[in-house]
C-alpha cells in the first residue's frame, strides 16, 4: 500500500489510536481533562446503536453530553444531596428550559413576585405568549400561596434569598402545600448555594442555579445547572439537549475546579458579609439594610432553621441616603471595588438593581418589590474585612 501524504498523517496522528491506549491505561489523571471535542467517534454502526439505546456507556455528539458536563453534574448533586444534574450554557438557559419543559398552554404557575428580573421578565412576558398564567404572591404569607393555587397550577417557583430584598420563605411549608395540590416547587438556590440551603431537604423538588455566581465564583464562566432526583433528570433530558442550551466542556471544567473549594469560600463571604452588614446598618448615611443574618431581620430566626451553620450568604443590600444621587456618588467614589451587573466573585462587587438586574421591572413594580433607586446590591468578597469597611466608609463619607 502506498505511504500516506504527510498531511493525512497528521490530520489523524494522536486520536483514535492513542485515546483507546489511554483508555486502557492503569493510571489516570489526577485532574480529569478537558475533552474538547464536539464529536466522539466509534468503530461500527453496532456500538452507535448500543449507546444512543443506553446499552453501553459513551458519547455521541456535544450537546447530548459530554464528559465534563458529567463530572460537573456528580460534582453538583453530590453537594446538594441528590441524584443528578443537568449543566447549562447560563441561568436562565437552565430556568427557562426548566419551565418550558414542564408547562403547556393553559397551565398555570405560581411565584414570589420579587425575583431576578430576567426571570420575572420571561415569567411575566414570554410565558404569556404560550397560553401559560403566572400569579405574583407575597411568599411571607403561606396562607396566600395556598389560595393562589388553580387546578391548573403545575409549579410553584420562588428564590432560596431573594434577589435583591434578602427575604427568605419557609420552603418546608411551601412545599407541603405544593405537594398537597399536586405541584412541583422549583427554587433557584443561586445566592444561597448548598453550602448555606440544601432546599431539596425541606421538599423542594427542583433546584435551579445561575452556576456564574457563587458556584462558579471567580467571574471566569457564564452557566446555569437543574438539579434534582434521577426521575426528573431523565424526564428533562430530552428538552436539555433538544432546546440546545448545554454547557461547554471548558466551563464544566471551570465549575468543577471552583466547586472543589465552594464551602470554604462560601464560609468566607458570610462571615464577611455578617460584619459589613453590622456595619451599614449602624451608618447614618444608609437608610435601611436587606440581610438576614442580622439581628433586627424579621428573616433571622428561619434562616436560623433553614441554613447550614448560622452562615447567611454573602449577598447584601442596602438603601444610601439621597436617593439616586446618593447611590451614583457612593458608587463612584469607590477605589478598588468594582461595580459590574453580576455577582459573587472572589471580591467584593457593587451592583444597581434599579439599571441592572432588575431593569425590567417598571417604576411602580420596583417600588411594589421595594427596590429603590437608592438601593444598591453588595456581593462580598473574600478580602480582609476591615479593608471592605474601610473603603465603604470613605466612599460614604462622599455621599
Amino acid at each position: 500500500m502506498k505511504e500516506k501524504n504527510i498531511t493525512t498523517k497528521l490530520l489523524h496522528a494522536g486520536e483514535n489510536t492513542l485515546a483507546k491506549k489511554i483508555n486502557t491505561g492503569v493510571s489516570v489523571p489526577k485532574v480529569i481533562p478537558i475533552y474538547m471535542s464536539s464529536v466522539f467517534s466509534f468503530d461500527d454502526v453496532p456500538s452507535l446503536d448500543a449507546v444512543y439505546a443506553g446499552e453501553a456507556n459513551g458519547y455521541i455528539y456535544g450537546r447530548n453530553g459530554h464528559p465534563n458536563q458529567e463530572a460537573a453534574a456528580e460534582c453538583l448533586a453530590l453537594a446538594e444531596g441528590t441524584d443528578d444534574a443537568l449543566m447549562f450554557g447560563s441561568g436562565m438557559a437552565a430556568i427557562t428550559t426548566c419551565f418550558l419543559a414542564q408547562v403547556s398552554q393553559g397551565d398555570h404557575i405560581v411565584s414570589s413576585p420579587v425575583l431576578y428580573g430576567g426571570v420575572y421578565d420571561f415569567m411575566k412576558n414570554d410565558l404569556r405568549r404560550f397560553g401559560v398564567e403566572v400569579t405574583f404572591v407575597e411568599f411571607d404569607d403561606v396562607e396566600a400561596v395556598e389560595a393562589a393555587i388553580k387546578p391548573n397550577t403545575k409549579l410553584i417557583y420562588t428564590e432560596t434569598i431573594v434577589n435583591p430584598t434578602m427575604n427568605i420563605y419557609d420552603l418546608e411549608a411551601i412545599s407541603k402545600i405544593a405537594h398537597a395540590h399536586g405541584c412541583k416547587l422549583i427554587v433557584d438556590n443561586t445566592f444561597a448555594t448548598p453550602s448555606v440551603c440544601r432546599p431539596m431537604d425541606y421538599g423542594t423538588d427542583i433546584v435551579v442555579y445561575s452556576t456564574t455566581k457563587f458556584l462558579g465564583g471567580h467571574s471566569d464562566i457564564v452557566g446555569g445547572a437543574i438539579v434534582a432526583d434521577q426521575a426528573t433528570i431523565n424526564s428533562l433530558r430530552h428538552a436539555h439537549c433538544i432546546y440546545g442550551g448545554q454547557m461547554g466542556p471548558l466551563e464544566c471544567w471551570l465549575l468543577c475546579r471552583s466547586l472543589r473549594t465552594l464551602d470554604l469560600r462560601v464560609e468566607r463571604h458570610s462571615k464577611n458579609a455578617q460584619k459589613v452588614a453590622e456595619f451599614l446598618e449602624k451608618h447614618p448615611k444608609i437608610e435601611k439594610v436587606y440581610y438576614p443574618g442580622l439581628q433586627s431581620s424579621k428573616y433571622r430566626k428561619l434562616g436560623e432553621r433553614l441554613f447550614v451553620d448560622n452562615r447567611f450568604g454573602g449577598m447584601l443590600s442596602a438603601d444610601i441616603a439621597g436617593g439616586e444621587e446618593g447611590a451614583s456618588k457612593f458608587i463612584a467614589a469607590c477605589e478598588t471595588i468594582k461595580f459590574v451587573p453580576s455577582l459573587a466573585s472572589y471580591s467584593t462587587t457593587l451592583s444597581y438593581p434599579a439599571k441592572t438586574s432588575h431593569r425590567a421591572y417598571s417604576a411602580e413594580e420596583l417600588v411594589a418589590a421595594g427596590i429603590s433607586m437608592g438601593t444598591i446590591r453588595f456581593s462580598i468578597g473574600m478580602e480582609d474585612p476591615d479593608d471592605i469597611i474601610a473603603e465603604f466608609e470613605a466612599a460614604l463619607a462622599q455621599v
